[in-house]
């Protein structure tokens, strides 16, 4: 293997992919054991985390699964310190996990607006906090944040996810802007549409054997003429967990198919 080849490997290293028991975080999961890291995820209940736990099994890959709230600062510095007892001291961090509410901004309550920030944003900075002090100490380590377009845009009913994936942008940028003296690259993906099964309905073939709207909607909008897979983040991920991107550092990558470049097709 040449020298370029090498600065991708991931050979000997500890990855925890926060919500990666599937979808988008699975599938980063999966490029990150592929390159040779060790992979940790978390998941809130023991149905899912058993779920989650053979889907990677029959992937082939040996992953340790934790049950954590990554809201709650505790249960977060327990896991991190669990896994490297068990595993090894976390070197990549990809905060993966997320949700979205779309309601309008008139209609949704403040409780509803506190949660979609608190595991979007706040979390990210949680689980952040409780890996810097190994990473600093051994000077070297990896954060992903898993931002989103809405980093960028707004959009109708997305007042909530659009605040925190803005805010995730920007956590981004301090950390490697308060930690890149000790070798610490922070940097984000900004996944376009994604083919997931929460995405499905939107993807469904109408009964006159037309687009469904939103389907149509994005192909329009995306140069690639198409939505992205999951496994399309993998790569991107692998790049910024790797030695190949150790002066890449408060980045955030777009992996739209290149919408955020685009004004769309002329009516």
């Amino acid at each position: 293997m040449n020298e370029v080849m090498k600065s991708f490997s991931l050979e000997g290293k500890v990855a925890l992919v926060t919500g990666a028991a599937y979808g988008i975080g699975f599938a980063i999961a999966e490029g990150l054991a592929a390159a040779g890291a060790k992979i940790a995820f978390n998941c809130r209940g023991q149905h899912h985390l058993d779920t989650a736990l053979a889907d990677y099994a029959a992937k082939g890959i040996e992953a340790h699964g934790y049950i954590c709230d990554v809201t709650k600062e505790d249960e977060v510095q327990d896991m991190v310190a669990r896994i490297a007892e068990e595993v090894g001291p976390i070197d990549i961090l990809v905060n993966n996990a997320g949700i979205i509410k779309r309601i309008p901004m008139t209609e949704m309550s403040v409780e509803e607006f506190r949660q979609v920030v608190d595991i979007d944003l706040n979390a990210a900075f949680i689980v952040s906090k409780a890996v810097l002090p190994h990473m600093i100490e051994q000077r070297s380590g990896k954060i992903i944040n898993i931002c989103s377009m809405m980093s960028e845009l707004g959009r109708e009913t997305v007042s909530a996810y659009a605040a925190a994936k803005g805010g995730l942008k920007m956590l981004t940028k301090n950390i490697a802007s308060e930690y890149g003296e000790y070798n610490i690259q922070c940097n984000g993906i900004g996944p376009g549409y994604i083919a997931t099964p929460q995405t499905a309905p939107l993807r469904e073939t109408q009964p006159d054997g037309s687009r469904h709207p939103f389907d149509s909607f994005i192909i329009a909008k995306t140069p690639a003429a198409r939505w992205g897979n999951p496994e399309d983040l993998a790569g991107p991920a692998v790049f910024l967990a790797s030695p190949a991107s150790d002066f890449v550092n408060g980045h955030i990558l777009y992996v739209d198919g290149g919408i955020l470049a685009y004004i769309g097709k002329q009516p």
